[in-house]
């Protein structure tokens, strides 16, 4: 291939997707419906070839994440391997399995910077929506975290069920943290199909916005909180993983590389796979890359809006889920012809009876838009 783009920026940062397998069967899981297996994933010398393109390309920084990626046996070879090739690396985990031995392993290889998930600050709510018993070692973990030297971030995904719980994870944050964030669930992957009972409403969203400003501003300067609020209440969409491949590169557990997480929803895009081409290839000519680029495949009013350099018209799979066409403007937008059925969305929840964790029924079935149970969840499985 040759360099179609020659001024296209390089990406910034690289997100290794090593694995799908996960011990948690999170509800808004951000992997895609159709998991991959252990067979395809990438080999270790595989993985170690595109971190060492990744740096030449100009990337800075690699996220480790999955599925789980401590369920690679060679996480710590990866790791030392990522480090080699002079990249920060950032592990994205559930903290499990995960004993202190093995922690001090990954740091000996040069982590530099260590994600811990929570679904909830206590057990009950964490089970629920994991269906997994994992909030004990989480804790665990988070306490042998306060030993080491490495940088600590929290992340809690939030919604309807633990809207409430803010005061206390935030405490569990300021107790070892160096940053937390707090994102709201964004609604593709397995939250598209768990929608109706994540989305909070109104007056809640609200309320936990005054509660974000009220934390920055009385822990500035000891630790960082960040917060993400849910597309659907927003004026204006968000630019998805900072517009359509400007930032970052996405590598799937069988070497795909995507623009963004849940691309692959797409129907008519061809992914290269990194087994086959370089990274810099990729980057600069893949036809998956290039399709949302620039302003030329834009429909109105994105095409003439003052805004087309801010957000990039959104997040084109959430176009396509809502309104059947990846090009059209991000129904989120306020602008868009499709708003009106973002704000029934909106209309149905805030008439929906609350959910309590004592409601759930578990739901394991074969994948699909919506749980054929409004009082079930529709877990993530884990893949062969």
């Amino acid at each position: 291939m040759t360099n179609t783009n020659p001024a296209l920026n390089t990406p910034l940062a690289l997100i290794a997707e090593l694995t799908h397998r996960c011990p948690l069967h999170c509800v808004y899981c951000s992997n895609p419906l159709e998991l991959q297996s252990r067979a395809n994933e990438l080999s270790t010398d595989t993985w170690s070839r595109v971190f060492r393109e990744a740096a030449a390309l100009g990337v800075l920084q690699i996220d480790f994440t999955g599925g789980e990626p401590l369920t690679r046996t060679d996480i710590i070879g990866l790791v030392k391997s990522a480090r080699s090739a002079g990249l920060y690396v950032n592990l994205i985990t559930s903290g499990l399995p995960l004993d202190e031995p093995k922690l001090d392993a990954l740091i000996a290889a040069g982590l530099d910077h260590f994600q811990l998930s929570f679904q909830a600050a206590e057990s009950q709510i964490a089970t629920e929506i994991s269906n997994t018993k994992s909030h004990a070692q989480k804790l665990r973990v988070l306490d042998w975290l306060k030993s080491r030297r490495v940088a600590v971030t929290l992340n809690f995904v939030i919604h309807r069920l633990n809207l409430h719980q803010l005061p206390e994870m935030l405490a569990l944050a300021e107790s070892s943290a160096t940053r937390v964030e707090f994102a709201h669930v964004q609604y593709y992957g397995w939250a598209f199909a768990n929608r109706e009972r994540l989305l909070p409403t109104r007056a809640k969203l609200d309320e936990s916005l005054e509660f974000f400003q009220k934390a920055q501003q009385r822990l500035e300067g000891k630790i960082r909180v960040e917060y993400v609020v849910p597309d659907y209440y927003g004026k204006y969409p968000k630019p998805c993983m900072g517009g359509w491949g400007r930032k970052l590169m996405l590598i799937t557990p069988s070497g795909e590389a995507l623009p963004c997480h849940a691309a692959k929803i797409i129907p008519g895009l061809q992914f290269d796979n990194v087994k086959d081409c370089s990274l810099a290839e990729i980057w600069s000519n893949s036809s998956a890359f290039q399709k949302f680029r620039g302003h030329s495949w834009m429909l109105e009013p994105c095409k003439s809006c003052d805004r087309r350099d801010l957000d990039f018209a959104g997040c084109r799979c959430q176009a396509l889920l809502l309104a059947g066409d990846p090009a059209a403007t991000d129904p989120v937008c306020s602008l868009s012809p499709q708003r009106p059925k973002v704000d029934a969305i909106l209309a149905a929840i805030h008439s929906v009876a609350p959910t309590s964790p004592s409601s759930v029924v578990a739901q394991h079935a074969a994948p699909a838009d919506r749980p054929s149970d409004a009082h079930s969840w529709l877990y993530r499985p884990n893949p062969a």
